[in-house]
């Protein structure tokens, strides 16, 4: 098939057109590289069925193709929050345009949406009836709410316009590629451990995340775009960690030395998040295999690589605080 993945070349976009590519179909990567890097695709690049195009989601384009993976918007609180319009712009007006482009071609169109549209959840774990908790006028909203109203539009295309849609709601994943300075637990807690620098909590560590690697969520991407059901479909790991539990494992894979060091917790940061996944088992046939210790491993290694080659390129170059 010819397949459009807007935001391929980010951290989970990249892994999907590895796939992809690896099966043999035609993929057109759509990137305006705010957080995505060429980098990531590096080894596709004279590849025959592989096209990038630097191009902003909210901004319309006419293409030719069978599927749309719309993974397109930043996904860490200090990316999306940096410029809060652009981020709640493309949310809205890059899924419209993309949902204008499959009503066009007749495209099947998957929407990477999020656990975030749970906001800081009063059930848990989460199944996808449940409605959320989102504060509309957080600092957050800019992306919750965004992909809450993505949701909305997916449906109503489909309901008006009968387009073929697929609604996954993505929890924490984590893996190689991420950026280090996303903010995200995972990479923080690396980068800092890797760097000798305190391990940085925020709150008291009682809250819970779950955490999916990449090479699973792609799995069951694949799995909700070429199967029969719409969704919203919860795609992430059922096993529920503390994030000082994190901090302590990443803490004595990197480096047993690190300092833990606890700072207050930001606004509308929720308290639990674990995925229901029964959908996903028995829609997809789906479920997590990668263990947390076996994917940080893959992940630890990945940050060493890329810090050790980037102060090796340029020995004088500071890499800023994660959490800067």
């Amino acid at each position: 098939m010819r397949i459009l993945v807007t935001g391929g070349a980010g951290f989970i976009g990249s892994h999907l057109i590895d796939r992809l590519m690896s099966q043999g179909h035609e993929v057109i990567c759509l990137d305006n590289f705010y957080t995505g890097n060429k980098a990531n695709l590096l080894k596709w690049f004279s590849h025959p069925y592989f096209e990038l195009v630097r191009h902003d989601v909210t901004d319309p384009i006419r293409l030719e193709i069978d599927q749309i993976y719309h993974l397109a918007c930043p996904a860490s609180p200090v990316h999306y929050q940096y410029n809060p319009v652009k981020t709640i712009k493309t949310n809205v007006m890059g899924t419209l345009n993309m949902l204008g482009l499959a009503k066009r071609v007749k495209a099947r169109f998957l929407l990477a949406s999020t656990s975030e549209v749970y906001g800081d959840p009063e059930i848990h774990p989460q199944v996808e009836e449940y409605r959320g908790n989102v504060n509309p006028i957080g600092i957050r909203s800019c992306y919750d709410e965004g992909k809450r109203v993505a949701e909305t539009l997916a449906f109503d295309y489909h309901r008006q316009n009968d387009v073929e849609i697929r609604v996954a709601r993505i929890f924490n994943t984590y893996g190689p590629r991420m950026l280090e300075n996303d903010g995200r637990v995972v990479s923080n807690f690396v980068a800092q451990a890797l760097k000798g620098k305190p391990v940085t909590i925020y709150g008291d560590g009682s809250q819970t995340r779950s955490f999916c690697y990449v090479s699973d969520l792609v799995e069951g991407l694949m799995r909700l775009m070429n199967g029969e059901h719409i969704g919203p479909v919860n795609l992430g790991n059922p096993e529920e960690y503390t994030i000082l539990q994190l901090a302590q494992t990443v803490q004595e894979m990197v480096n047993p030395d690190s300092e833990l060091r606890f700072e207050p917790l930001p606004q509308d940061d929720p308290r639990r998040r674990k995925p229901d996944i029964t959908r996903a088992r028995s829609w997809l046939d789906w479920q997590p295999t990668v263990p947390l210790r076996e994917g940080l491993k893959s992940t630890i290694e990945d940050f060493r690589t890329r810090m050790n080659t980037e102060t090796t390129e340029n020995p004088l170059h500071v890499v800023s605080s994660p959490n800067a």
